[in-house]
């Protein structure tokens, strides 16, 4: 026995790959490759098409996806991504990414061994079984999925263990796994959040009010047992504790609706259009569902509902950008990450 555990530490000094190691793998919605309609296409296609984001007969809705909705929809979603795309490509993307080297540099700084961070998209690339090869290919045998969203839903967050499942399915010896399911009560969250709007608030003057605009679901869904409206609502009330802020200095809304039923209320498009028209001049719109600047934050909630909020009396919507990779959010995910890491400590 001494003799094969003497074999087996001399073999993993001089491969690493037979040490066993750590990786994080951060995982963020996705974005089509380019802005435009062919590109865009693909993209729409597997994210309309997971049976987690649309829940119907898959006979019924794949007539629906591929009969109406992708012979129209890209060309919209195309346009949309214009209006947002950088020089570096889609802000989601470099945001992730640039959230992802910071998160490394982070654990780099606390650790003489930091475990390997990598990026992952749930739709499009870089896809989430083709980073998990990836890590295992570098040696990484205890894995910690950590998927960029504060708030659980089947929709998002389930999804993405899907993903790794599948991924998984493929392994011949896939690694140890943990997976964060949420963070949306975390105190470090919601500090990063609050101190993020009081330094906008300090550099740019407070408005009116403060409006907090979360993706939206079926409703359906959450009366079927998603926590996500839940989850939602506590992060509102405790980033609203910490704000100091009475109930009548801020409204939770729901936005990205699409199609016919009806989904989480109230809605951020008419809530908009009701602080207007209710005189309110000047209002400050923040988005706690996402990690990472993309298409719903700086198009349709800076851009959309901008033009709304001053089509229907308002002065201004000013939107206060999300965490994308301010110091206290990669400090907050790398606690994440240090305490859900402790199990393997000791083994």
């Amino acid at each position: 026995m001494r003799d094969y555990y003497t074999r087996y530490h001399q073999t993993a000094a001089s491969n690493p790959q037979a040490a066993v190691q750590t990786g994080v793998l951060l995982v963020n919605l996705g974005t089509p490759e380019a802005p435009t309609a062919k590109a865009v296409r693909p993209y729409l296609a597997e994210f309309l098409g997971d049976p987690r984001v649309i829940e119907a007969p898959r006979w019924l809705w794949w007539l629906v996806l591929h009969g109406v909705i992708l012979r129209i929809r890209p060309r919209r979603s195309a346009h949309a991504y214009a209006k947002i795309w950088t020089e570096q490509g889609s802000p989601l993307r470099v945001g992730s990414e640039q959230l992802c080297d910071t998160l490394q540099q982070e654990l780099g700084r606390r650790s003489g061994t930091p475990p390997r961070v990598a990026l992952a998209m749930r739709y499009g690339r870089p896809a989430v079984a083709e980073v998990m090869h990836a890590l295992q290919r570098e040696g990484v045998r205890r894995l910690l999925v950590l998927p960029l969203y504060p708030q659980y839903s089947a929709t998002s967050t389930g999804s993405v263990l899907d993903a790794v499942a599948d991924a998984v399915k493929r392994m011949r010896y896939p690694p140890e796994l943990c997976t964060i399911n949420d963070y949306h009560d975390d105190a470090g969250h919601i500090e990063a959040l609050a101190g993020s709007i009081e330094r906008w608030w300090q550099q740019h003057g407070r408005g009116d009010h403060l409006l907090l605009s979360f993706h939206g679901i079926p409703e359906r869904y959450v009366q079927a047992g998603d926590p996500y409206q839940q989850q939602c609502l506590a992060s509102a009330e405790l980033l609203r504790r910490r704000l100091g802020l009475d109930e009548h200095a801020m409204t939770v809304s729901f936005q990205s609706r699409v199609g016919r039923e009806r989904w989480l209320h109230p809605y951020t498009d008419e809530t908009v259009q009701r602080l207007a028209s209710s005189g309110l001049k000047r209002l400050d719109v923040a988005c706690p569902g996402f990690a990472v600047d993309c298409l719903e934050t700086l198009e349709e909630i800076a851009m959309q509902n901008r033009e709304l909020f001053i089509h229907s009396g308002g002065e201004d919507l000013r939107y206060i950008p999300a965490l994308n990779d301010a110091p206290a959010q990669v400090r907050q995910l790398a606690d994440l990450v240090e305490r859900h890491s402790r199990m393997w400590s000791t083994v």
